[in-house]
């Protein structure tokens, strides 16, 4: 079941609070932390950054230790709020216990560095189904770092200058009608994606956040190997249009792109190891078939993207301003 809880950040370089909301029937949505009267200083009205990357659990090999030592590289120049995981965590077949050595081969040893020690925030992708994503949320409980309170939850963060920035890490597995195969091994029965949508529904209607950002393991728009993902199409894509939501996060093909379709910013973040093709379209703004993360960074006024490769470079920018028509 979806998951609301509140928890304070404290790095004071770069939040002022987070709220991490679950969907719990009937819970409250999370109110705004207080605004100081006063002018704050440069360095509290620094942006809200972190990093995001996805399909990444490969035991350190296929570039997975180089894109985690650019991300600390990164990040010790650019400290980091958070990363958010945009799922596949761990090839092929997941994790079958909180005590999995894959744990250790896929995770704590390869982002080891201290810039990398902050909340991951994770989302659950295909291969993920095929072990224990019940370990994967279990894990939460005694990880200093890993943060996957349900399948499908919400978490707020504030910039230093004010702006509040809510996330909704979705479910998408189960909305695919692939994976419902009798041949499957990536295990769905019993999931509800009617329900997860509903819960979507509510938790946007409710927001009161100045930036809305959903995070999905599948692509809605993709010009990579996968493609649109047709059902999340039908089932998520009006509600992000309803709802004015700027930006969907996700992985799954393996690369780096932007997309803009839909009065909305797409970015595939599935870079954390192995690389596929891309096919760039008529709604591709950018995309590589390259190892690599992005690195946000979210104010008042836009929300900056900086794609980073596996050497550390950066390979293209972008910045999604407030009521930009797309």
């Amino acid at each position: 079941m979806p998951f609301r809880r509140s928890r304070p950040l404290l790095a004071a370089l770069i939040v002022a609070g987070a709220t991490v909301a679950a969907a719990a029937a009937g819970a409250p949505p999370p109110s705004a932390t207080p605004v100081p009267s006063a002018a704050p200083s440069p360095a509290r009205r620094a942006p809200l950054s972190f990093l995001a990357i996805g399909d990444w659990g490969r035991g350190g090999s296929r570039s997975q230790k180089e894109v985690a030592a650019a991300m600390a590289a990164w990040a010790e120049k650019n400290p980091v709020a958070f990363v958010i995981s945009t799922g596949d965590n761990f090839y092929e077949n997941g994790v079958g216990s909180v005590t999995d050595a894959k744990w250790h081969t896929s995770f704590e040893d390869v982002y080891w560095q201290s810039a990398l020690k902050v909340p991951w925030y994770v989302a659950l992708g295909n291969h993920d189904y095929r072990g224990s994503v019940e370990a994967e949320i279990e894990y939460s409980a005694s990880s200093a770092r890993w943060r996957m309170p349900a399948r499908t939850y919400t978490f707020t963060e504030a910039a230093g200058d004010g702006a509040r920035v809510q996330f909704f890490v979705l479910d998408t597995t189960p909305f695919l009608d692939t994976y419902r195969s009798i041949i499957s091994r990536t295990k769905v029965a019993g999931q509800d994606p009617a329900a997860q949508r509903a819960w979507l529904e509510k938790e946007l209607a409710a927001s009161t956040a100045d930036w809305k950002i959903v995070v999905g393991h599948h692509a809605i728009r993709s010009c990579g190997p996968h493609g649109d993902s047709a059902e999340l199409v039908r089932g998520i894509l009006p509600l992000l249009k309803r709802y004015g939501v700027p930006i969907y996060l996700n992985g799954h093909d393996h690369g780096l792109q932007h997309l803009a379709s839909d009065g909305i910013d797409f970015f595939t973040s599935g870079g954390g190891s192995e690389v596929s093709r891309v096919s760039p379209d008529a709604r591709t703004v950018w995309a590589r078939a390259a190892s690599g993360f992005m690195a946000f960074s979210a104010a008042s006024d836009a929300i900056r993207v900086k794609v980073v490769d596996a050497g550390g470079a950066v390979r293209y920018e972008a910045a999604v301003r407030r009521g930009a028509a797309r």
